[in-house]
């Protein structure tokens, strides 16, 4: 066989890739659009959190100064607010801060300041507001602009497909992932279809339709049921249930829907690995590429060895970021190490310590995976792509920047 007639022969891993994709297409089609499209019925909410508030803008500080409450003494403040909305929309009221509630966090207010109330009759039936939170939206809003312009103007229009992406993600979060769990649906699947979906579209939406995207896409999938099976089994063999966080208990008594923790639990740990994963997968598929552009005679395995040289060093500052970030997330819980006088044995055996460090040793574990799959995928389609004729002309370049490199 001559070697134009070899280079035409479509290699097996193409065809059953092509007929996996084709499969999956039409189970899509008929299933999937239908399941997408039909909102989940949530039955059996008893409660709604923060619903019963009110904005309201401080007009004039009425009083302030000291109060002995108990063994502390703090400083408080009267104010006089109005009422930004409601049927009491305008009407100016009293409202107490610091004086009847300890509030370690005390921070005065002045007027212009909005704040969020409640309101409730007390005993005589003279109506009465209270405090609840401080209105933030303005600051975060600010924040948030600041964010959109430095990312435009550092990334440019490949910034602004970011952005695009990161919306599409929180779309995904807040439109799919949590009404079907909340419906009573699997944790677990959900967030693995869901976490599919955001990352494989918002890496399409940022890096473009060509080989490099395609290599990062297939292999977060792969890295996802990986991650998935791995928290089943080591959340199983751990007996965690889902109750060690303070946030899972709170939603266990705000909600009426009866929710898995445990599939919760798994959900999360999911979902918390995406955001690592879309930068080692695609970090890792870019430097294959590279390097088979810089040196297109590189074998499979030259390739597969130079580029796990650099997948090692990124995959070991990726697992300590991941460490830090959840280790700075459950700060609180680690210093209960400081408290324990000792006792760490028992310690590590609490469930919300023993959450951490799944959730820790299973995501980076995922991640370590990542490193070669992502290199055998990458490498595959930078090498033999080339092999399966006119469809190659549809998968598009091999990265952003248009070009398809080199075919021998």
């Amino acid at each position: 066989m001559n070697p134009e007639t070899a280079n035409k022969k479509i290699p097996g891993v193409f065809a059953f890739s092509a007929i996996f994709i084709l499969a999956l297409a039409a189970a899509f089609a008929i299933w999937g659009i239908p399941y997408f499209f039909q909102p989940p019925q949530v039955e059996g909410i008893s409660a709604t959190y923060g619903t019963d508030t009110l904005r309201a803008r401080v007009v004039e500080i009425v009083e302030e100064g000291q109060i002995d409450l108990g063994d502390l003494n703090q400083n408080y403040q009267v104010m006089r607010v109005e009422l930004l909305e409601g049927e009491y929309k305008g009407i100016l009221m009293e409202v107490d801060y610091g004086r009847r509630q300890v509030r370690p966090d005390f921070t005065p207010f002045m007027p212009g300041d909005e704040i969020f109330i409640t309101l409730g009759k007390r005993p005589d039936g003279v109506l009465a507001a209270f405090y609840v939170e401080y209105v933030r939206s303005q600051s975060l809003l600010l924040l948030l602009a600041v964010f959109v312009i430095a990312i435009l103007l550092i990334s440019g229009w490949k910034g602004l497909r970011a952005l695009l992406a990161m919306a599409f993600s929180l779309l995904i979060i807040i439109g799919y992932i949590i009404p079907r769990i909340l419906a009573g649906e699997d944790p677990v699947t959900i967030s693995l279809i869901g976490s599919s979906i955001l990352l494989g579209v918002s890496l399409y939406i940022t890096y473009g339709w060509n080989l490099k995207t395609h290599s990062s896409v297939l292999s977060m999938i792969i890295v996802l049921l990986v991650t998935g099976i791995l928290a089943v089994l080591f959340i199983g063999l751990t007996r965690l249930s889902g109750h060690g966080s303070e946030d899972a208990l709170f939603l266990a008594q705000m909600s009426g829907v009866s929710i898995n923790l445990r599939g919760l639990l798994l959900g999360g740990l999911i979902i918390g690995a995406l955001g690592v994963l879309d930068d080692l997968v695609t970090t890792q598929s870019s430097a294959v590429f590279e390097l088979h552009r810089a040196n297109p005679a590189l074998k499979f395995w030259e390739l597969f060895r130079t580029a796990m040289r650099i997948g090692q060093d990124h995959v070991a500052a990726t697992v300590n970021t991941l460490v830090l970030a959840y280790a700075g997330a459950a700060l609180p819980t680690l210093l209960l190490f400081t408290l324990g006088h000792g006792n760490y044995g028992f310690l590590l055996n609490t469930e919300m310590v023993a959450e951490e460090i799944v959730r820790t040793l299973v995501g980076s574990l995922g991640l370590v995976t990542a490193v070669p799959v992502t290199t055998v995928i990458a490498i595959s389609l930078a090498l033999y792509s080339h092999r399966i004729g006119g469809l190659r002309a549809f998968m598009g370049p091999e990265n952003s920047s248009g070009d398809h490199g080199h075919h021998h």
